[in-house]
């Protein structure tokens, strides 16, 4: 007996992983647009490289969570008689995008940080940057915390590429408030354009980190061990199943690929296999919710059989 069994699993994504997905990159773009416009004046009045810096930051921030949009829109597509396997790669693609967008700031930042140590600039009216800065923590901290949730619920790459700026640009802002408390009680200047050049080393940090999770994708690389661990004992829980093998996963956005062989008593029916396998499929998607599973049934021993089967054939 070697029956194939084809799961429904190209369900449409949850209407409420679609919502938060959703809901979660419009307020990226709203705090984006908002930081932008505060920087903006900041920096007109201050001079400052460091605020520079954030802002340019916040620029490439609104870029990207703009790709993001359209790259979750596509995602949270169902799949088609063209893409079986849905649409669920715009988002690393659109992970690639934010890793560009950051690197490019980054850059751009260094450019003008080292022409301001070459012809320095005094800073002035401190208090507005700092002001600005606090606003900034404050505003990002609160959707760092949102797109938290929205990432331990629905696992997106790209809510999760997003998240990973911000969480960044806390710690940027607390930078750039230190820069100017230094240049306001000191008169340092050149610590200014040092932390604008040590800001873009942890953005490309960043930018690095964002662009390997998305070939990961791209390259459909597994699940982590402790994920493909959590298949095996779910399927090796039901009593009737004697043996599992031939595991592959990978993940497209927000949704995971399952696929695997069951070995099952040489003696049952067709429709009994069909069953446990239903059992079981069951019992993995609501561990992997809006995954799709594969199950192909086995005769137990196939295993052993293939060994002797290709030993003999190689003789």
């Amino acid at each position: 007996m070697t029956v194939s069994h084809s799961s429904r699993s190209y369900d449409q994504i949850k209407p409420e992983t679609a919502r938060l997905l959703r809901v979660a990159t419009m307020a990226s773009v709203a705090v984006a647009t908002t930081l932008i416009a505060a920087k903006g004046v900041a920096f007109a009045m201050t001079g400052s490289v460091s605020v520079l810096s954030t802002l340019i930051d916040s620029l490439m921030d609104a870029g990207a969570s703009l790709v993001n949009v359209f790259a979750v829109r596509n995602a949270l597509k169902p799949a088609d008689t063209e893409h079986r396997f849905g649409h669920g790669k715009a988002e690393p693609l659109a992970g690639l995008g934010q890793a560009a967008f950051v690197a490019g700031s980054s850059l751009f930042l260094v450019i003008e940080a080292i022409d301001r140590l070459v012809a320095p600039t005094a800073i002035t009216r401190h208090g507005i940057g700092i002001g600005v800065m606090v606003f900034s923590i404050i505003a990002t901290i609160g959707l760092v915390m949102f797109q938290s949730h929205v990432v331990k619920r629905t696992k997106s790459l790209a809510i999760n590429a997003d998240s990973l700026h911000y969480k960044g640009d806390v710690l940027i802002h607390g930078s750039v408030i230190l820069s100017l408390l230094i240049s306001a009680n000191f008169g340092v200047n050149y610590l200014d354009p040092l932390f604008g050049i040590g800001i873009a080393a942890y953005l490309l940090w960043n930018a690095r980190a964002i662009a390997m999770g998305a070939l990961h994708e791209l390259m459909d690389r597994e699940l982590n061990q402790e994920d493909r661990d959590r298949v095996v004992a779910i399927a090796m829980a039901h009593p009737e199943v004697r043996d599992i093998h031939d595991l592959r996963t990978r993940s497209a956005g927000p949704r995971s690929f399952i696929q695997f062989h069951l070995e099952l008593d040489q003696s049952i029916s067709l429709m009994r296999a069909h069953e446990i396998s239903d059992d079981v499929e069951a019992k993995v998607r609501a561990a992997f919710p809006g995954s799709g599973v594969i199950i192909h049934q086995d005769p137990e021993g196939i295993m052993e059989h293939r060994a002797v089967f290709d030993g003999e054939n190689r003789k």
